[in-house]
């Protein structure tokens, strides 16, 4: 238990609040930084000892001292700096393929074929299924070669973003990506300090196996994204966006601060004669590097046995180091932007360094907020946090309520930390040995396992301090505040079904693939349910393109003005004027 106590979870506490409050992401965390170094400085005993307390926030510079030793720390720590660097260089990918007019030409390419808003969401969907290996490539890859069309689609920013965040980390958490391996290493630790990792009991990779149904969250959060999209039906903040987009051409707020905007900080791209080789090349260079750099540093981890004997695909999944392949991956993304400058003729040497450059710039409020966002980090770590909730839990529970107490607690550590893999890298190493000593079951460990997984997800998914929504939003051009507040509602809906049907698991042990298609319907029936009575209560349509739109009216696409500053109003406007064909026509 920390010996803060209830001080500790005061900090993180603060800054999303805050961040929620006010939408001013970078004031906020802050703020929470420096509150934590003043309950730092001061001691955990502010009342016992109030003058020696105040005497010790003076000493520290009213804790300012400590507030920017947190965030060296959290700028120094080797994983965030490969991070940084990986953010960065992504950015000078971007700006390159911006240049080279790849944009432009998937955008011509996409309208051509994805003519209305569910097959643009749907096609989004499905691509972040395809790129499973890690949720920052997830996000960087779908988000930017996404954000164009969907602006010509009038979807919003935030509702692109929510099926770009939910559909990253839950497909990364269930295949083969960064994710798996640090679960699978998670498991491995826990399981061999309980001496079960000798014949006879089942590997660390089984035990993952075997938790994948029981990741009941990221199974339905994929399943919800699907059913939102295809239905087109909104319910919540998200409901509002949408109309405001469909009904304006503003694909967010007029007071929105867009985490990426690419044209107003690089200016026109080249746009003469597009080609679609200046998008899909450096995405696949960086894919492609990415993954076998991962597979090869996981080789040589594993001891670098003879070519003659390969390590098995696990161990070098297992033992790849992640973000120094990610590095290398976007590094090989803008070296192919300069190949396919100077191929092309678009722009030479000097110029491309010069993207280069400015690319780097389109990222510096993500690389802000992901270094503060790590400083809570530090915070929540000095003052023990984690240790603090994880702790109040108990270890006196009812078996059956085990799994769901563990989504909960999994969820307010995410959520309260801003970090799925601190999360669990705090509960694994508890939870599993509870597991293990109330049941002595294999499959309750399994059960409990996915339930952190779960509860990590989700909490990340509600926190406007995880570095996971802030790329989110980054990549897609959308309001980090405006993001979180419309996820919010999707993530509550399916967290609240994961949570009731691991506890009838509990109770009854139906099988997880039995419950799961249950729960998929719970969430079909909540969504056209909730989109209604929502809908209603604001007096609008359920579908936003449904509001208003005539059938058989002539269209012309949004154009960049209609995206980013205020019209006419929209009772003027005719529907012929701004709005791309509906899924009616």
């Amino acid at each position: 238990m920390s010996e803060f106590g209830m001080l500790s979870v005061i900090p993180p506490l603060l800054a999303i609040v805050l961040a929620i409050v006010t939408r001013k992401a970078v004031l906020s965390l802050f703020l929470g930084i420096w509150s934590g170094a003043i309950i730092y400085a001061g001691g955990p005993d502010p009342l016992g000892d109030p003058i020696g307390w105040i005497e010790g926030v003076l000493a520290d510079g009213f804790g300012f001292f400590t507030t920017f030793d947190w965030i060296v720390e959290a700028i120094s720590d080797p994983f965030h700096t490969q991070i940084l660097i990986f953010t960065l260089l992504l950015g000078s990918g971007v700006a390159m393929i911006w240049q080279l007019g790849g944009a432009y030409a998937v955008r011509d390419w996409a309208l051509q074929r994805l003519d209305t808003q569910r097959k643009g969401m749907i096609a989004t969907w499905v691509l972040g299924m395809v790129m499973f290996f890690d949720d920052y490539a997830n996000t960087a890859i779908v988000g930017s070669s996404m954000k164009d069309v969907s602006d010509q689609l009038q979807i919003s920013r935030e509702k692109l973003s929510y099926v770009v965040d939910s559909t990253a980390a839950p497909v990364a958490t269930i295949m083969l990506s960064s994710w798996v391996a640090f679960q699978i290493s998670l498991i491995g630790d826990a399981y061999e300090e309980l001496g079960l990792d000798g014949a006879g009991d089942p590997s660390e990779v089984e035990i993952f196996i075997q938790s994948i149904p029981f990741n009941m969250y990221a199974i339905l959060a994929i399943v919800m994204v699907g059913i939102i999209v295809i239905s087109r039906r909104d319910y919540g903040e998200m409901l509002d966006a949408e109309h405001r987009s469909w009904g304006t051409g503003k694909v967010y707020r007029e007071d929105a601060q867009p985490m990426q905007d690419v044209e107003a900080d690089l200016g026109e791209p080249y746009a003469d004669n597009p080609r679609l080789g200046s998008f899909f090349y450096p995405v696949i260079v960086l894919i492609a590097v990415t993954v076998i750099t991962a597979l090869w540093t996981g080789y040589y981890e594993a001891g670098s046995p003879p070519l003659a004997e390969l390590a098995s695909w696990s161990e070098m999944v297992q033992n790849a180091d992640y973000a120094a392949a990610l590095i290398y991956g976007s590094f090989a993304m803008v070296v192919t932007g300069f190949v396919l400058g100077s191929v092309y003729d678009i722009f030479d040497f000097r110029e491309a360094t010069d993207t280069t450059i400015s690319g780097f710039g389109i990222m510096l409020t993500a690389v802000t907020i992901l270094v503060l966002a790590w400083g809570i980090g530090s915070t929540v770590g000095a003052l023990e946090t984690g240790e603090y909730v994880s702790g109040a839990i108990g270890d006196d529970l009812p078996t059956a309520l085990l799994p769901v107490i563990v989504l909960g607690t999994a969820a307010f550590i995410a959520f309260s930390t801003g970090t799925s893999w601190g999360t669990m890298g705090i509960l694994t190493p508890i939870v599993i040995p509870i597991s293990w000593a109330m049941t002595g079951d294999h499959t309750m460990t399994a059960a409990v396992v996915g339930m952190i997984f779960s509860g990590a997800i989700f909490g990340d998914h509600s926190s406007p301090i995880s570095d996971t929504s802030v790329l989110s939003s980054t990549f897609t051009g959308a309001d980090l505040i405006d993001h979180v507040r419309t996820q919010l509602y999707y993530a509550v809906t399916v967290a609240l079904v994961a949570a009731l049907l691991i506890t009838i698991w509990g109770v009854t042990e139906i099988s997880p693939f039995i419950l799961l298609p249950i729960g998929a319907l719970i969430l079909i029936g909540l969504v056209y349910g909730l989109s209604e009575l929502d809908a209603r209560r604001k007096g609008v349509d359920p579908i936003a393109v449904n509001g208003g739109r005539h059938r058989g009216d002539p269209v012309k696409p949004a154009t960049e003005a209609d995206r980013t500053e205020p019209t006419t109003d929209v009772d003027d406007r005719s529907d012929s004027e701004t709005r791309p064909p509906s899924d009616e026509d």
